[in-house]
């Protein structure tokens, strides 16, 4: 894959020069590199960063083999994707005031989406996502910082497909048209606590139906549920432009259910929770969806409206959910699923659904 000359318009950012690297090592793929420490470069150390930004947005290589299984061509998830790397964390340690700068700074430079991955005493960051792979250093690993820089790899793509979608509405788009997934350790079914919304279907995740969107106010009313004061606030959201006036609300509107109960509480009591949604039709313009509803073990789960009907594309619409359980002095987790099915078939838009005892339980 080759790369013009020319670096995006919006791009600020710069390629900085340290301990065994030049700012010569900055290319049309490659367009920037940044460290937040006194010393050192922002070259890799361990090979870890290399690594999760290369899945993201790795070039093509030929002949990557693994010791020779599965010879063939590796390329990264957004393989045209430029990369900026952020180096937050070193040999000696880390603090996160330096992982914060470099998520800022970030931003500033003008990323479109920013990837932070890590191991035990080591983190890296990259915007957008990251560099060549080697032949000769193809590796194979499993974990929680390998899965990251797939999923930022679907996300750029569908960034790059969908210019006009949120963070949240690619997130939603990537969750809700996952397959579900039923293996966990030692042979028992893995829980949403354990595999999420499930196994991320790039092609479906272009095209979800239905999105469930979230704006800045929206995260500021969780915050203001959470009380967190007007001065936290503002550090986090740099702006004025948001207060809690106007609402507070823990129910943010994100495309999965999770309902919390406090174990110690009489066993048997019935609970209910109710949550409120809103999704907006990215598909087709007129059309109807019915639900379908898999109540967690021992919980009855109401929804309504049982029917979405949108008359135009970008429509929204809310419902509303109850799901009524019983405490359980066991803390037992149980799951289920909420989808919205088109119609025609053609769409399918699942949530999951998560009944467990809170943290505190004893």
């Amino acid at each position: 894959m080759m790369y013009t000359s020319k670096l995006p318009s919006k791009w600020k950012g710069t390629c900085q020069e340290g301990q065994e690297f030049n700012s010569s090592l900055c290319n049309s793929k490659l367009i920037g590199a940044r460290y937040f420490n006194k010393v050192n470069s922002a070259r890799d150390t361990q090979g870890h960063g290399t690594h999760t930004s290369s899945t993201a947005a790795g070039n093509y290589v030929e002949g990557a083999s693994y010791f020779g299984y599965a010879d063939g061509v590796a390329r990264g998830m957004a393989h045209r994707a430029r990369v900026a790397m952020y180096k937050v964390i070193w040999d000696e340690g880390r603090y996160a005031s330096d992982v914060l700068a470099g998520m800022d700074q970030a931003v500033a430079d003008g990323g479109s989406l920013v990837l932070a991955s890590w191991i035990p005493n080591d983190y890296t960051a990259a915007v957008g996502t990251s560099t060549l792979l080697s032949s000769e250093g193809f590796n194979l690993i499993s974990g929680t910082s390998m899965a990251c820089p797939h999923a930022s790899g679907v996300a750029a793509l569908l960034r790059g497909a969908h210019p006009e979608w949120s963070h949240a509405a690619i997130r939603s788009a990537m969750m809700t048209t996952a397959t579900e997934l039923d293996v966990g350790r030692n042979f028992t079914a893995a829980s949403p606590l354990a595999m999420g919304a499930g196994h991320i279907v790039p092609n479906l995740a272009m095209d979800p139906g239905l999105v469930y969107d979230v704006t800045p106010q929206d995260y500021v009313s969780l915050l203001c549920s959470m009380n967190f004061t007007r001065n936290q606030i503002m550090t986090i959201t740099r702006s004025n432009m948001y207060d809690c006036a106007n609402s507070s609300s823990l129910d943010l509107n994100y495309p999965s259910f999770v309902a919390f109960y406090d174990k110690n509480v009489t066993t048997g009591a019935m609970l209910t929770h109710r949550f409120r949604r809103v999704v907006t039709n990215v598909g087709d313009g007129r059309t109807r969806y019915e639900v379908k509803v898999t109540a967690p073990m021992g919980t009855k789960v109401a929804v309504w409206p049982q029917s979405l009907v949108f008359g135009k594309k970008n429509e929204r619409r809310d419902y509303y959910v109850d799901i009524t359980y019983a405490s359980d002095g066991e803390g037992m987790v149980s799951h289920g699923s909420i989808v919205w099915v088109e119609e025609s078939g053609k769409y399918n838009v699942r949530s999951p659904i998560v009944v467990a005892p809170t943290s505190g339980g004893k």
